[in-house]
C-alpha cells in the first residue's frame, strides 16, 4: 500500500526555508489582499456613498436635479423620504430621495 502515500512528504525540508518563515509568508498574502481590497474597493465607495447622503441632505425647494432614472426637473416640495419634481408645467412626479442623482447648476433647467 506504498503506492498510496506520495514520496514527497518524506523529503526533508530544503536548507534555507524554515518552517516559521513559510507560515509567516503564508499568513502575509491574505493580510495584504484584504488591505488591497480595502484600499481599492470599500474605501472609495464608502466614500461616495458619504458624498451622495451630503448631497441629498443639501436639498432645498427651486434645486435643479436628475434622478437615477435620467429625469430631470425642479425640486417643488421636500418630504423625510421623497422629493415632488416639477417636470414640466403643471406635471409633478414624486421620487424617493436617494433616487436623485445629481444637482444641476442653476438655470439648466430653461424650459419648466
Amino acid at each position: 500500500m506504498s503506492f498510496l502515500i506520495s514520496d514527497a512528504l518524506a523529503a526533508a525540508p530544503a536548507a534555507g526555508a524554515s518552517p516559521m518563515t513559510d507560515s509567516l509568508m503564508s499568513f502575509l498574502l491574505p493580510v495584504f489582499m484584504l488591505v488591497v481590497f480595502y484600499f481599492l474597493l470599500i474605501r472609495p465607495q464608502a466614500k461616495q456613498r458619504k458624498e451622495h447622503q451630503k448631497l441629498i441632505n443639501a436639498l432645498t425647494k427651486g434645486d435643479e436635479v436628475v434622478t437615477l432614472g435620467g429625469i430631470a426637473g425642479r425640486v417643488a416640495d421636500l418630504g423625510d423620504n421623497f422629493v415632488l419634481l416639477e417636470i414640466a408645467e403643471g406635471v409633478q412626479v414624486k421620487v424617493r430621495r436617494p433616487a436623485v442623482e445629481a444637482v444641476l447648476p442653476k438655470g439648466s433647467l430653461k424650459d419648466l
